[in-house]
C-alpha cells in the first residue's frame, strides 16, 4: 500500500513539474519575443479626430511605417491609392466618390441592379489605380502601426467606412493627397514574429501558433485579384469577445451591402489594424499587442469564409 501511494506521489508530482516547466518554457518564449519586438520611433505620425486625415503632404518613397492614431468616435482605416500620372484629388472628388455616392444611394434603396449599373460610370483610368497599402481596420481610440513600401509618385490617402446614413467617409473629408518623391527613405522593413501569406485562391494562413503579447506581423500577398464589391484582398485583426457574431461580422466587411462597412461595427467586434491593399508580390508589416482571447484575421471582401480570407484564432494566458 505504501509502495503505491509512494508510486502515485510521484507520478503527481512528475506531471505537475512537467507541466509548470512547460509553462515557464512559454512564458520565456514569449518574453524573448516581447523583448525584441519594440514600436517604432522613425514613423510617420496620422491623426483622426473627426473625418480628417492630420499628416504631412511629403514623404520619401520605399519603406515607410505610419503610426495612425484614431482619437475619434467612429472605426476608420487608411488606403493609399497611387493615381496614374495627371490624376489629383480633384478627379477623386469630380470623377470618382459621386460615381461610388450615386450607386450606394441606388443599393441603399434596394435598387441593388441600378447601384451597380452605376459604378460602370467610373472613368476608365480608375482601373490604373495602385492600392499600395495602409492600415487595417482601426476601432475608436486606437492606434495602428502599418510598414508598407511605397513607390515615388502621387497618393490619395482615403478611407471609405460609411456613415450611418451610408456616406462614404471619403465624401466627408477623409481624401488627402500624398506627394511620395524620387528619394528614399532608406528604412529597412521590421523583423516579423508571424509571417502570413495572403491569397485570393488560397485565402488566409501562417506560419506558426499566435501567442500574446507584442507581434509584428508580416503580410505576403501572393496573389492579388478584384472581388465582387471591387476590392481586392487585404487583412484585418479582429478581437472577438463572448458576445460577438462572425456571421455579422462577415456580413459587415462587405461594403456593398447596405449594412456593411458602416458605423457602428456589429456588437463584440474591436479591429485592432492590419495592412490594406497590395498588388500582388508585395509585402507590408503591422504590430499588435496581444491579450488572451479570441481574434480572427478578415479581408474586406464579400464570402469570406468560403474564399479562406477569415480565419478564427485563439490566443492563450
Amino acid at each position: 500500500m505504501k509502495l503505491k501511494l509512494f508510486i502515485l506521489v510521484v507520478t503527481i508530482s512528475f506531471f505537475f513539474n512537467c507541466k509548470n516547466d512547460k509553462k515557464t518554457e512559454i512564458n520565456e518564449k514569449t518574453a524573448e519575443i516581447e523583448e525584441s519586438v519594440k514600436e517604432p520611433t522613425n514613423v510617420i505620425d496620422i491623426v483622426t479626430r473627426s473625418m480628417e486625415f492630420q499628416s504631412v503632404d511629403t514623404i520619401l518613397s520605399g519603406w515607410n511605417t505610419f503610426k495612425y492614431q484614431n482619437l475619434s468616435n467612429e472605426t476608420h482605416f487608411f488606403l493609399l491609392d497611387k493615381y496614374p500620372e495627371g490624376k489629383s484629388i480633384e478627379n477623386t472628388l469630380t470623377d470618382i466618390a459621386p460615381v461610388f455616392g450615386e450607386g450606394m444611394d441606388l443599393i441603399n434603396e434596394g435598387k441593388v441592379e441600378e447601384g451597380f449599373a452605376a459604378f460602370g460610370k467610373l472613368p476608365a483610368w480608375f482601373g490604373d489605380i495602385v492600392f499600395s497599402g495602409g492600415s487595417g481596420l482601426i476601432a475608436p481610440k486606437h492606434t495602428a502601426i502599418s510598414t508598407v513600401k511605397l513607390d515615388p509618385g502621387y497618393y490619395i490617402m482615403e478611407c471609405y467606412v460609411k456613415m450611418p446614413n451610408g456616406k462614404f467617409h471619403t465624401l466627408m473629408g477623409m481624401a488627402k493627397p500624398i506627394v511620395v518623391t524620387e528619394e528614399d527613405s532608406g528604412n529597412s522593413p521590421p523583423e516579423a514574429t508571424v509571417n502570413i501569406i495572403l491569397s485570393g485562391e488560397e485565402g488566409i494562413s501562417y506560419d506558426k501558433a499566435i501567442t500574446k503579447g507584442k507581434q509584428i506581423f508580416s503580410v505576403f500577398v501572393k496573389d492579388q485579384k478584384p472581388h465582387e464589391n471591387f476590392i481586392w484582398h487585404d487583412v484585418n485583426l479582429v478581437k472577438l469577445d463572448a458576445n460577438a457574431s462572425e456571421d455579422a461580422l462577415e456580413a459587415w466587411m462587405d461594403w456593398s451591402d447596405p449594412k456593411g462597412l458602416i458605423t457602428p461595427v456589429p456588437n463584440g467586434i474591436t479591429f485592432l489594424g492590419g495592412v490594406n491593399d497590395m498588388p500582388a508580390g508585395s509585402k507590408g508589416y503591422f504590430y499588435a499587442d496581444l491579450t488572451p482571447g479570441k481574434y480572427a484575421f478578415i479581408s474586406e471582401v464579400p464570402n469570406t469564409k468560403s474564399k479562406g480570407l477569415f480565419k478564427v484564432f485563439e490566443v492563450k494566458d
